[in-house]
């Protein structure tokens, strides 16, 4: 892996110092984003996000539980994750994998920090909450799954319907209308191969890449960051980075 890891790397920067990608994409460009909504009936809200040929499924759910004992008033988010094996040939059956427990965390961490949910309206009573659940499923990769469940995750939000309880109990029948929304929580994620920064790794670019950092913002404020990888971000190439994540975030949230 480490011999196809530098092969791939070194054809990549062959590439990269003429200022052109493999794809024929600019630096900072995404690839082709679709987004359809409500594609699980049975969910609450759900919505499945082509990137490329990457493709993330996002069901959300609703449930009663009981609140952390810090935040007995607030209600519960919580993000989990599926690297589907009929995806990529990386991908393995079994336990959560480290890739699949960062990719729900980052995903959560953006919704989370972006304060576009209030908790807050989700109590019911003393020792009561709602749970609000949000599933991804990467079900075909070719790099950059952040960006894709991201908006999978947001998309999915924006369509979700509040269930009816009554005696602290979810009839499922029934909504109240859809979940009220402070904002809207969108990710960026960069590669970086030696001095070039690429917006929206494809597959490729992630195996030759040095790090990764993907920026997560809601409107103008940026609410969380991650960084992957060996590889080194200087400041000046975070504030770059926090420009681009500024202005292609108003794109993003425009597509659900």
């Amino acid at each position: 892996m480490e011999i196809i890891k530098e092969l791939k790397k070194d054809a990549l920067k062959r590439i990269l110092l003429q200022g052109k990608r493999q794809d024929g994409r600019h630096m900072y460009d995404y690839r082709p984003i679709s987004i359809q909504k409500n594609a699980i009936p049975n969910a609450e809200g759900s919505a499945l996000c082509h990137l490329g040929n990457t493709q993330v499924i996002a069901g959300v759910k609703f449930d009663v539980a009981t609140p952390f004992a810090d935040r007995p008033t607030e209600g519960v988010l919580s993000t989990g994750c599926e690297l589907v094996p009929l995806a990529s040939d990386s991908f393995e059956p079994g336990p959560p994998s480290p890739e699949s427990i960062e990719l729900a965390r980052v995903v959560d961490r953006g919704i989370r920090s972006s304060g576009c949910l209030d908790l807050k309206s989700f109590f019911l009573e003393e020792g009561k909450v709602l749970a609000l659940y949000v599933d991804l499923y990467v079900v075909d990769y070719d790099g950059n799954f952040f960006d894709a469940a991201a908006l999978a995750a947001m998309a999915a939000l924006t369509c979700t319907r509040m269930p009816k309880v009554e005696e602290g109990k979810i009839i499922r029948t029934e909504s109240t209308g859809l979940l009220p929304l402070n904002g809207k929580a969108v990710t960026c994620t960069f590669a970086k191969v030696d001095d070039h920064k690429l917006l929206d790794p494809s597959l490729d670019e992630e195996r030759g890449m040095d790090g990764r950092l993907t920026i997560a913002t809601c409107g103008e404020n940026v609410c969380a960051m991650q960084k992957g990888g060996w590889g080194a971000f200087t400041k000046k190439d975070i504030l770059e980075c926090v420009d681009i994540s500024s202005e292609k975030s108003k794109v993003l949230c425009s597509l659900f």
